[in-house]
């Protein structure tokens, strides 16, 4: 017989009842603090995620941002840059449809359909570069010595200036932009003259073509260097004009474009060539087309430039000097002004 309490309650049927809602709640309680703690679990997964996603996106940004900064410094630096290919760079730089920018299209045309110019070396633009691009090919080629350099100990021209022929006037030398003259301009010269001879020395001895490009890009890096080794060449110039004048004054045959050079009434002599033009090469000016034919004379090489600006003209591909002896070696610059120059690649 089932009991009832006073009122008439089924006791079994209560303890039924809370047998059920007992399990029933502790599952309930179990469930909430699995729903929490996964809940929590999901939130600190997310968070985590969250700042994993951050962190990479920063050190992303931090890398690109290095690699790009060194990128800049590294080609900022290299003053002779890597190869281009040619009508690529003509359409970077000459957009647009001005005549000037058509002509150039043009003039780079030519040079890559009858020339076989298939790219070319941008050179850093300031009043060295025709020295820069000169010389680069020179040691990049392995050259060797002009001749007239290999019978004298150029390191010691310097001094032959002023004792044997006199030249006091050299302690007016400039050295580009750093107009340094005095008592010790002959120790400069000395030790540009020499670490010319050293690295020409150095790279005309190198056979392995790779090898020499590898050490032209590490010497044309170096700012400090280079102005050593152009304050060379622009003494070179300086010598052979010495020389050629006072051959002249033997009446001694010359060629004709040292008396095209002594004829302007800025350079009638060497000193005044030295101070009026020589001095503010590197500094204020760059080479015009009388110190090419001088450069190339004085280093016994024959240099054809690309006058792109004179695109359809006698005047397109000249040769500095005009004259040059067959033997010499020929290097090739490209122009688009007679002031800055780059180096085509055949």
């Amino acid at each position: 017989m089932v009991e009832k309490d006073g009122c008439g309650t089924d006791r079994g049927s209560d303890q039924v009842h809370s047998w059920i809602l007992v399990p029933s709640q502790v599952l309930h309680a179990v469930w909430r603090i699995a729903r929490a703690s996964v809940m929590t679990a999901l939130s600190l997964l997310s968070a985590t995620l969250s700042y994993f996603r951050s962190l990479y996106l920063y050190l992303g940004h931090q890398l690109k941002w290095w690699i790009g900064y060194l990128q800049r410094k590294f080609k900022r630096n290299l003053s002779v840059e890597a190869e281009v290919d040619l009508l690529s760079y003509c359409a970077r730089e000459w957009k647009g449809e001005t005549p000037r920018a058509r002509l150039m299209r043009k003039a780079y045309e030519e040079l890559f359909w009858r020339y076989h110019v298939k790219c070319v070396r941008p050179v850093k633009r300031d009043n060295y570069d025709a020295l820069r691009s000169v010389l680069f090919q020179i040691f990049s080629q392995g050259l060797s010595f002009p001749s007239w350099m290999k019978e004298k100990d150029i390191v010691k021209l310097p001094e032959k200036l002023l004792f044997s022929q006199g030249c006091n006037w050299i302690q007016q030398y400039s050295f580009g932009p750093e107009k340094y003259t005095g008592s010790n301009v002959f120790g400069k010269l000395r030790k540009c003259v020499e670490l010319l001879k050293l690295q020409w020395t150095e790279f005309s001895g190198m056979r392995d073509y790779h090898k020499r490009g590898s050490m032209c890009n590490s010497l044309f890096s170096d700012a400090i260097l280079e102005c050593k080794l152009y304050e060379a060449l622009k003494f070179l110039m300086l010598y052979q004009v010495t020389e050629v004048y006072e051959q002249m004054k033997t009446n001694k045959i010359v060629p004709s474009l040292f008396r095209l050079l002594f004829s302007r009434e800025s350079s009638p002599d060497p000193l005044s060539f030295m101070m009026n033009h020589l001095n503010s090469i590197g500094d204020t000016c760059g080479l015009d087309q009388i110190d090419m034919f001088i450069l190339g004379y004085s280093l016994q090489v024959k240099i054809k430039v690309f006058r792109l600006f004179k695109f359809n003209s006698r005047d397109f591909a000249v040769y500095y000097p005009e004259e040059p002896l067959r033997e010499w070696p020929e290097i090739s610059l490209l122009t688009e002004n007679d002031h800055q120059y780059h180096i085509p690649v055949f």
